[in-house]
């Protein structure tokens, strides 16, 4: 366990995993934290920029911006130096980055897709890949208030749907593939890996520059 938005506590965290299992090849920046620390009541009723609270808003930036940034930074050295690499950012929608009262999470988000692209051309012709997938909408996860009704939660996306694109960009298939963002619930489990990933994944970011 570590808290990602703290430099120093990601750099111990690889340095632990370097001891205990060897030097890391695979990286996915998955921590994250949501709306539901700006307000419980997010899903029904939007909280204007102004009216979120600063350090709420620090604690979500520092934690999906910045802890991406400090772990991937901790890594990017090593996996560079052998030659093989793996970065996975786990993003979301487009729509979620633009929709009312989402702030600061979507923006947190896009500043991640922002990350993906910029750091996969950072890291062209070294071996190592940089990423995004996402689950393509909203996901029955601890982001999720209480509150929320059974027969709406029923309708969300479970998290494994995450599983099949996660280890196709780990497999060697992958190799060639940087700066893309994977759509899950595009993933076609009746397609051969190699043709969903086709099907499921467009340029990170908001299209081709």
């Amino acid at each position: 366990m570590a808290d990602v938005s703290s430099e120093s506590a990601c750099a111990a965290l690889i340095k632990e995993v370097e001891v205990r299992l060897g030097p890391p090849d695979v990286l996915v920046n998955n921590a994250g934290r949501g709306m539901r620390y700006v307000s419980e009541r997010f899903l029904s009723e939007p909280t204007r920029f102004w009216e979120a609270d600063p350090e709420t808003w620090r604690m979500i930036i520092e934690t999906n911006v910045n802890g991406p940034f400090f772990m991937s930074r901790a890594v990017a050295p090593g996996m560079v130096a052998r030659g093989w690499g793996r970065i996975i950012n786990i993003s979301m929608n487009h729509e979620t980055m633009r929709r009312r009262g989402f702030s600061p999470y979507g923006p947190s988000k896009a500043a991640l897709e922002s990350e993906t692209i910029i750091w996969s051309q950072d890291l062209a012709g070294t071996g190592v890949t940089v990423n995004a997938l996402l689950p393509g909408g909203a996901s029955l996860t601890g982001m999720i208030p209480d509150e929320v009704p059974a027969e709406v939660r029923a309708k969300l996306i479970s998290p494994e749907i995450m599983v099949p694109p996660l280890l196709w960009l780990v497999s060697d298939s992958a190799d060639q593939v940087s700066g893309q963002r994977f759509n899950a619930s595009r993933w076609d489990t009746k397609l051969n890996p190699d043709e969903a990933a086709v099907k499921a994944s467009e340029p990170a970011g908001w299209g081709a520059p």
